[in-house]
């Protein structure tokens, strides 16, 4: 029987677990907590999925029209530099950033090449058949990965009656 792909459900994080983190992190590191700060932290971690710094300052400002696109483009680099920050390069030139999570499932994705949606799935077979590659290669463990999958969604390639799952 094969596995069949799951796409991803996000899980709310545990936002309590995550700003310990974060804040731990600043202590370390002698950083100070401000409130723009703060709040650019708490708007990435609610996040579902991927977000470009444009968009995430975007949601900050509906709350603080002040904060800037600098202090967005830190308070991320930070988030990355603890951990809690993941960044994807999806092939569009677009750097884009997801809750990195220790305790979050591993999952890949699928990327349309015309509107850039971007689905995020899980395959157990797919994930057992990498494992088989890379030890029939030599012995090779896989301790880390990430798989790409570009296409096209049945609106970008034509399909009659096809529709973007990106404008749902």
């Amino acid at each position: 029987m094969t596995d069949r792909p799951v796409l991803h459900a996000h899980a709310q994080p545990d936002m309590e677990r995550l700003k310990g983190r974060w804040s731990d992190y600043l202590r370390r590191h002698g950083l100070k907590t401000t409130q723009q700060r703060e709040l650019i932290v708490e708007q990435f971690l609610k996040l579902t999925g991927h977000i470009a710094i444009e968009e995430l300052l975007a949601r900050v400002r509906k709350r603080n029209p002040k904060v800037g696109y600098a202090t967005v483009y830190r308070t991320l680099k930070l988030l990355t530099e603890c951990g809690l920050a993941a960044t994807r390069q999806f092939g569009d030139g677009q750097t884009r950033y997801e809750v990195a999570d220790d305790i979050a499932h591993h999952h890949d994705h699928l990327i349309c090449v015309q509107c850039s949606l971007i689905l995020e799935f899980e395959n157990a077979e797919i994930e057992q058949l990498q494992d088989e590659v890379a030890a029939n290669l030599g012995g090779f463990k896989v301790v880390r990965h990430k798989l790409e999958l570009y296409g096209l969604c049945p609106k970008a390639m034509g399909q009659k009656g096809g529709y973007c799952p990106n404008e749902s």
